[in-house]
């Protein structure tokens, strides 16, 4: 019904343009008050592009990872348009409050990358979302100045020459984002079940090759080593800026702060290699999408498709590149010369490899930071780790009423 009602939307729209010119209001979510820039030209762009009707578009500022609690306490009073984070697409896509792309959706999915498109598809196989970017993911920093390419493959060494130089290389270990790339990386499953809200996990095996407290081990060790330090985003950003930091794992919003901090010798590579159970095991990642989505209680959302279109288009992406340093999803504008000489994208071609899409449920967050914490902390309480893993996988695949 919902497809039905947008056909006959587009079709009104495309009849009554012609007549007459309409005054329309939408209002735009980013996530960022740095997009405003960014944003700010598209409009211009958009509304040059469309001469025939008098667009008034107003921006504001939702942060990609709370989008969806701010679309869904209130649908109708959202923003038209907004910018959300990939994993927030089966809580928006399940609550009905994405508009299905139906203003020519085949040359979104053929002008996009295949991942961020999978990102942006329904359970019914039609698709929900314009992708803007793809490179929400994380890879890692160092600085050419201490670390060889030798160097980087291993995060052994990495933790090894930063000691003996005394400085640190940083990981957000008490973000659950991150510390899947071990579990991950290590043969250890933790997906989003098909109802959408819950998820299976199985980081506390211990029938597989690699057992669960054999990462927890291998981790609890890395956290130990005094050339490492547990640095979240705000952490590694002051920690590059005084000195103190010499590499860590983060992504492409920091690429310029990297940049300018260790001038020509900054440098991006794909994740590491790490220790467990004996063995050489390269770490893994989410790979991650930004894309928009459109109200389907727009009073305007034929117009609102219209600019949600434009505002992921190859010309978008380029520019959001060249102010915002963010990896395009549009194939296009990512085989340009100017993305593929970009160190920060070239290392997230390199871990896509070893990436895989972030569909997680909400259940999963909490407690995978949690033991993130308590293993940086070197287990303050002493708990059993199969214990620790029991409790941990509990919590992620609890439901997500409780």
């Amino acid at each position: 019904m919902k497809k039905i009602l947008a056909l006959v939307l587009v079709l009104m729209m495309a009849m009554t343009s012609v007549a007459f010119a309409e005054d329309i209001t939408l209002r735009v979510w980013v996530g960022d008050n740095n997009d405003e820039a960014w944003i700010n030209g598209v409009i211009e762009n958009f509304k040059a592009a469309h001469p025939d009707n008098n667009y008034t578009i107003e921006v504001g500022i939702v942060s990609e990872g709370d989008c969806s609690k701010n679309v869904l306490a209130d649908p109708e009073a959202a923003a038209d348009v907004f910018t959300f984070a990939d994993d927030q697409f089966n809580s928006l896509y399940n609550a009905g409050a994405l508009q299905e792309v139906v203003i020519d959706p085949e040359t979104v999915i053929a002008d996009n990358a295949e991942g961020a498109v999978a990102a942006a598809t329904g359970s019914d196989g039609a698709l929900y979302a314009y992708p803007a970017t793809a490179d929400n993911g994380y890879f890692m920093f160092y600085s050419k100045e201490y670390f060889t390419e030798e160097d980087v493959q291993s995060l052994d060494k990495m933790l090894e020459v930063a000691a003996a130089a005394g400085k640190k290389v940083g990981f957000p270990l008490s973000n659950g984002w991150y510390i899947y790339s071990f579990f991950k990386g290590a043969g250890l499953d933790m997906v989003i079940n098909e109802d959408g809200v819950t998820n299976t996990c199985n980081w506390n095996a211990t029938d597989t090759e690699i057992k669960g407290v054999d990462v927890v081990e291998a981790l609890l060790a890395i956290a130990q080593n005094p050339g490492f330090i547990n640095a979240d985003s705000d952490p590694f950003v002051a920690g590059v800026k005084d000195g103190s930091i010499i590499a860590g794992v983060s992504g492409t919003w920091n690429a310029n702060v990297a940049q300018e901090a260790w001038g020509d010798n900054y440098a991006a590579v794909k994740l590491p290699t790490f220790t467990v159970a004996g063995q050489q095991v390269q770490m893994s990642s989410f790979a991650g999408y930004k894309l928009v989505g459109v109200n389907p209680h727009s009073e305007f959302v034929g117009d609102a498709m219209d600019f949600a279109a434009f505002m992921t288009n190859e010309e978008s992406q380029l520019s959001r590149f060249e102010l915002r340093g963010q990896g395009p999803a549009n194939k296009a504008a990512a085989a340009s010369e100017a993305v593929q000489a970009a160190p920060a994208i070239a290392a997230l071609a390199n871990q896509a490899a070893y990436a895989t899409v972030q569909r997680v449920a909400d259940p999963y967050w909490t407690p995978a930071a949690t033991l993130g914490e308590i293993i940086a902390n070197n287990n303050p309480d002493g708990t059993d780790l199969q214990t620790m893993l029991d409790n941990t996988v509990a919590g992620i695949t609890a439901s997500a009423l409780q």
